[in-house]
């Protein structure tokens, strides 16, 4: 397997004229009370469909021949919106399953989107074995939510980006299924950035996996576990994260809330739970930066109704 700043050189040349280039907010130090260090925050919260997780289905779909019977795949939401998304603007059919827990505005989001969508199980992975057994009868072409390396070189692009928007030492990524955190790691490999992943406590796959020495099932609950709650983080991602992370930190749900607070009180910032895990992490204390430490971090997601953060 290989993957580095290459092929994500590569997802950004291919994807370039389907997706936003979205921008960085540069905060000086102590914007917040907790956090006397520089920030970069990269709003992924306003590209298509309100993450990035459109990267990674676009480069997916651009990189491979579909069939006539479409393409498919499984999400909490956001991977759904997105593969919605990019199949619409290439004119694909597409088929979306979700589990029966699924936000009531995420399954109408990928619905707008023209997928049929299909509720089924409790959590993800009855979603994603649901999606297998349908790519595998009808032909469709699978694209996985991050344990695939198409989708991890499309969401590595968010790195490259902030790369050139801004100047930091450390970036700060949330992790569900580790495509995002695994496609940044590829990027930024050979330029000194410590990669730092954030977990909630209650959806720490990674953190399980880094432990045990490779992926394991974890229970996951909790408010960010319709965008963070892979009960197994996948194998392609771990074998770069684990090579290449410098650490995981986790946080708990209620420091998650209150990021969301502080993001739309004091910057006007919408973050699903799952999208402002990575700056609880600052705000909360579970990461404190060295003096003079640069730190980058991605706000990876924003659909959520505003009304429940304000």
């Amino acid at each position: 397997m290989q993957i580095g700043p290459r092929e994500v050189e590569a997802a950004r040349e291919r994807i370039g004229g389907h997706v936003r280039r979205t921008p960085v907010l540069e905060l000086p130090a102590d914007t917040f009370a907790a956090v006397p260090t520089p920030l970069a925050l990269k709003l992924e919260t306003l590209q298509h469909t309100g993450s990035f997780k459109v990267r990674g289905a676009f480069h997916r779909l651009l990189s491979a021949e579909i069939p006539r019977a479409g393409v498919v795949a499984a999400s909490g939401g956001n991977h759904g919106a997105a593969v919605a998304f990019a199949a619409r603007a290439l004119g694909l059919p597409v088929r979306v399953f979700m589990p029966a827990t699924a936000p009531p505005a995420k399954v109408a989001r990928v619905r707008g989107y023209g997928a049929e969508v299909t509720l089924i199980g409790a959590g993800y992975d009855d979603a994603r074995e649901a999606a297998a057994q349908y790519a595998a009868t009808s032909g469709a072409l699978d694209v996985p939510a991050f344990d695939d390396l198409a989708v991890i070189a499309g969401q590595g692009t968010v790195a490259l980006e902030v790369a050139d928007q801004a100047r930091f030492d450390t970036l700060l990524v949330a992790v569900g299924g580790g495509g995002l955190a695994a496609g940044c790691a590829a990027a930024l490999a050979g330029r000194g950035v410590r990669l730092v992943g954030v977990e909630t406590t209650r959806t720490a796959s990674l953190h399980a996996a880094l432990a045990a020495g490779g992926p394991v099932e974890v229970d996951v609950s909790g408010v960010a576990a319709d965008a963070l709650g892979a009960r197994r983080v996948g194998r392609l991602p771990f074998i770069v994260l684990d090579a290449a992370i410098d650490r995981v930190v986790l946080v708990e749900d209620e420091d998650v809330v209150a990021t969301q607070r502080v993001l739309w009180e004091e910057l006007r910032v919408v973050a699903e739970p799952g999208g402002a895990a990575a700056l609880a992490a600052l705000l909360r204390g579970a990461y404190r930066p060295a003096a003079g430490e640069r730190i980058g971090i991605v706000i990876c997601g924003a659909n959520v109704h505003p009304g429940s953060v304000g």
